[in-house]
C-alpha cells in the first residue's frame, strides 16, 4: 500500500471503538478521501447494499474494522448474532472488495480465536489446535471464519488481504454499557460509580486470577496502518504489548486511576472465562513496529474521555 493523500480508503466500521481510531490515524497522516457510511447509510450484512457501494465508491483500500463485539455476558446471550451478523458482515466486505478492484484489504480479528487451553504466549500457529473458550465461541468461529476468508482469496485469487490479531483493546470511543462491555471499560465505569455513591467496595467477576493484555486502540490503529504499507502475506499477524496482569490487578490499577478508595473484591461464583491470553507479538516486532501507550497513561486517557462523553458512552 502506498499512501497517497487522496487514497481512497473505505474504512468499514469507523463509529466503532477500532474503526474510529483508524481514522484518526489516517487523518494524521494526512489522507483525505475517507469513504465513510453509517450503519444507518449501509447496512453491511445487506449483500446488495454492500455490493452496490463497493461498485460505486471503487475503494482501493479497505479496513474492515466493523463488527457485533461484545463480552461474555453478550457473547452468551445472543450467540446467533455474533455468529450470523459477524459472518455477513466479513463474506459480504470481503467479496465485494475483491470483485470490483480493491488494491489491499485489512481485516480486523480477535485474540479469541485462540483455543481455551493454548500454550501462553500465544504464537499465530497455535489458531484451530484445540477447543475454543465456550463463553465466546461463536464470535470467535466468525473471526476465524474471516481469517480463512482473506487466505482463500489470496490463494485462489491472488487478492491482497491480510489479517491482524489485536488482544484485548480499549481507549476512547469505547463501549461503557454495564451490561454489554468489555471488561476494562466496564471497570472504569463500575469503579467511577462506586465512587460517586461512595461505595466501601466493588466486587468483581470471577476469582481475579486470570491474566489479560490490553493494546490501546490508538497503538493498534498505527499498527493497522503500518502492516497495511508493510506487510503482505498469508498468516495474520498478532498485535499487542506482550506483556499481561490479572484481572485483579487491572482491577486495582482502574480503582486507583478514577480514585476509588473502597476495596476490590472478587466472586469466584461468576466466570472467569480463558485462564491467560497473552499474544506472542514476536513476528510483529521482528518487522519493526512495537506498542507505544502504557497502561496506566491509557486507562487515565480512557477515564478522561469517558467522564467527557458519559452521555454517549454507549451505555
Amino acid at each position: 500500500m502506498t499512501l497517497e493523500p487522496d487514497s481512497r480508503i473505505w474504512v468499514a466500521g469507523h463509529r466503532g471503538l477500532v474503526g474510529s481510531a483508524i481514522v484518526r490515524r489516517l487523518e494524521a497522516a494526512g489522507v483525505s478521501n475517507l469513504l465513510l457510511r453509517t450503519h444507518a447509510q449501509l447496512d453491511l450484512t445487506d449483500q446488495h447494499a454492500v455490493g452496490d457501494f463497493v461498485a460505486g465508491e471503487k475503494p482501493e483500500y479497505v479496513f474492515l474494522a466493523a463488527a457485533k463485539v461484545g463480552g461474555i455476558h453478550a457473547n452468551d446471550a445472543y450467540p446467533a448474532e455474533f455468529l450470523r451478523d459477524n459472518l455477513a458482515i466479513q463474506t459480504n466486505v470481503i467479496h465485494s472488495a475483491w470483485r470490483h478492484g480493491t488494491k489491499k484489504l485489512c481485516f480486523l480479528g480477535s485474540s479469541c480465536i485462540y483455543p481455551k487451553l493454548a500454550p501462553q504466549p500465544l504464537r499465530e500457529e497455535y489458531l484451530l489446535t484445540g477447543p475454543l473458550e465456550p463463553t465466546n465461541e461463536w464470535y470467535a468461529v466468525a473471526k476465524i471464519a474471516g481469517i480463512k476468508m482473506c487466505q482463500a482469496y489470496r490463494r485462489q485469487y491472488r487478492f491482497d488481504a491480510i489479517s491482524l490479531m489485536p488482544t484485548n483493546l480499549y481507549g476512547p470511543g469505547d463501549n461503557f454499557h454495564p451490561d454489554n462491555s468489555h471488561v476494562l471499560p466496564a471497570l472504569i465505569r463500575r469503579f467511577h460509580e462506586a465512587k460517586e455513591r461512595g461505595d466501601a467496595s466493588v466486587t468483581i467477576w470471577g476469582t481475579g486470577t486470570p491474566r489479560r493484555e490490553f493494546l490501546h486502540v490508538d497503538d493498534l490503529a498505527d499498527a493497522a496502518l503500518f502492516l497495511m504499507q508493510n506487510y503482505s502475506g498469508e498468516q495474520f499477524v498478532n498485535v499487542g504489548t506482550g506483556t499481561d496482569l490479572t484481572i485483579l490487578e487491572l482491577a486495582q490499577l482502574v480503582a486507583g486511576v478514577v480514585g476509588f478508595k473502597g476495596s476490590v473484591v472478587t466472586d469466584p461464583s461468576k466466570p472467569d472465562g480463558t485462564p491467560r491470553k497473552l499474544l506472542d507479538v514476536s513476528r510483529l516486532e521482528a518487522m519493526g513496529w512495537k506498542a507505544r501507550i502504557g497502561l496506566r497513561e491509557g486507562v487515565a486517557g480512557a477515564y478522561a474521555w469517558y467522564l467527557e462523553n458519559a452521555g454517549m458512552a454507549r451505555g
